[in-house]
């Protein structure tokens, strides 16, 4: 009489695994080509004024991104089918078998959050420099003294460039007679 225990295991072949787990790639070129026929039926039935758009309109952007999430998607597919598989983990340094680092990922989005409810009343540059201390120590930065700095720095900067240079207007608060 055998037993289950001398049975050797049985080994996986391709033919065994089934052909979707071969191909489950094709769920990606999927998720593609739904997100490029939302962006593009977004783009196309978006309702611009002729008068307040200029040269290139607001509407070309998402069609070139709608269009090449599409391009995309048939390009990874027909890989997909032709037998084309994607590496697995070989060019990430971590050890799957260790849980997630939650407390990094709980600080970061307190610290987003902390952002989204103070830019408002502190400005962008002070939410900003509090946003880019705040990321820096959540992922192990502990410089006390150049962090705050480099912080402030980084968030006047992008200030100035999207406020002044880009024209894109962000709340400056209590800083704003002195920026």
């Amino acid at each position: 009489m055998t037993t289950q225990a001398n049975t050797p295991p049985k080994e996986e072949t391709p033919e065994s695994r089934g052909w979707l787990r071969d191909h489950s790639e094709l769920g990606v070129g999927l998720m593609l080509l739904v997100l490029g026929i939302l962006v593009l039926t977004d783009a196309l039935t978006m309702d611009v004024d002729i008068t307040q758009r200029g040269p290139v309109g607001p509407k070309t952007v998402p069609i070139v991104v709608g269009i090449g999430l599409l391009v995309v998607s048939v390009l990874l597919s027909l890989d997909v089918l032709r037998g084309g598989r994607g590496e697995a983990e070989g060019g990430e340094d971590i050890d799957l078998s260790e849980p997630g680092d939650w407390r990094t990922v709980l600080l970061l989005a307190g610290v987003f959050l902390g952002n989204a409810v103070l830019i408002g009343p502190l400005g962008f540059p002070i939410s900003g420099a509090l946003l880019f201390w705040g990321s820096a120590y959540a992922l192990g930065s502990r410089h006390l003294q150049r962090d705050p700095l480099i912080a402030a720095g980084l968030s006047l900067v992008t200030y100035f460039i999207f406020n002044n240079l880009l024209g894109v207007p962000l709340p400056g608060g209590p800083l704003m007679g002195v920026i």
